[in-house]
């Protein structure tokens, strides 16, 4: 009797209530592996690749892994410079209150600390593909860790970040953007 109980309370409880949350990022402005608009490309009359106006895609996120103190934000391409790989956002000291970013508030660089990317900048820096070389994959890794806020100095490149993260990283999440100057 008991087991037939509880397998109708099990059956009449809602799904969600029965799955464990699942850490995720996910954006407004582009589904998981679609195209990013043009807008959120680089901008940099000195480069023909960089067509866009730079501004940085809505970000969001939810379930972040108890325990978290700070997140982590990653932007990379791993098949730009010709498969040597490029980043375009090294940010951390993210509060693990906050749940997004939005619109062009990379760009801005506001709400974490920037690291050093690839062009040398402390904030987002658009996709610049060279035009013949492809659609190009533009993944977002977010990382939440056990760190406080504030506990990493701003400037780190992205392999210094991954450094300072080891033994810290609680879970990680991401999306993937698409784009192409063909």
């Amino acid at each position: 009797m008991k087991k037939l109980l509880c397998a109708t309370i099990l059956a009449v409880l809602p799904v969600t209530t029965l799955a464990a949350s699942v850490f995720t990022l996910q954006s407004k402005d582009f589904s998981d592996n679609a195209l990013l608009d043009k807008k959120f490309a680089g901008a940099n009359k000195n480069n023909p690749s960089c067509t866009g106006d730079n501004v940085s895609p809505e970000l969001n996120w939810s379930a972040v892994p108890s325990g978290t103190r700070s997140l982590a934000l990653l932007m990379t391409d791993p098949v730009g410079a010709k498969g040597l790989g490029v980043t375009h956002l090294v940010a951390y000291n993210i509060p693990a209150s906050r749940s997004s970013f939005a619109q062009g508030a990379l760009t801005q660089g506001k709400g974490y600390s920037g690291g050093k990317n690839s062009p040398g900048t402390l904030h987002y820096y658009g996709p610049c593909p060279p035009a013949g070389s492809g659609l190009h994959h533009y993944n977002f890794v977010l990382i939440a860790t056990d760190l406080p806020v504030g506990q990493l100095k701003a400037g780190l490149t992205q392999s210094e970040l991954i450094s300072q993260l080891k033994g810290h990283a609680l879970g990680a999440a991401s999306t993937v953007g698409r784009f192409s100057n063909e």
